[in-house]
């Protein structure tokens, strides 16, 4: 009985240590970046290429909004437009909850919140008019309006 006990409260506490592992690598991000995680079954799937696709043309206008892109295939993570959140594709996936069978797409906010979360890929312009409407990008433009000269 003891050890049934010793062994649950063991399973707990790393559960408990991986989540709190997680949330901390993702807040590297909060106040600063604005995460776009990718989640697909693998590399040839067609909704994470059309995603890439999406992303690479308009690479631009992701980098004005601070976005940083993480692709999870599998239990692999690769990155894009900046650095990654220092941890696995599989701690990922436990942080969001997304099985590694299923394609995922989720902004999150820089205040670390999911602002949109698609089960198909998105569009640049849906992704940018998401960002463009939250009051912390309003105040960066307002911002560089006044900067310039």
């Amino acid at each position: 009985m003891v050890a049934c006990k010793f062994t649950t409260y063991l399973g707990a506490l790393a559960a408990a240590a991986i989540a709190t592992s997680a949330a901390h690598a993702m807040s590297d991000y909060q106040w600063k970046k604005r995460p776009i995680v990718v989640f697909a079954p693998s590399d040839s799937d067609a909704r994470l290429i059309r995603q890439k696709s999406i992303i690479n043309g308009a690479r631009t206008g992701f980098l004005d909004r601070e976005v940083v892109v993480v692709y999870v295939t599998g239990s692999s993570m690769t990155h894009d437009l900046g650095a990654g959140p220092g941890m696995s594709g599989s701690a990922l996936r436990s942080r969001f909850r997304a099985s590694e069978g299923s394609f995922r797409v989720l902004l999150v906010g820089k205040d670390g919140g999911i602002k949109l979360d698609s089960p198909a890929p998105l569009a640049a312009s849906d992704i940018f008019g998401e960002i463009d409407r939250m009051p912390m990008r309003r105040d960066e433009i307002r911002r560089r309006a006044t900067d310039r000269p």
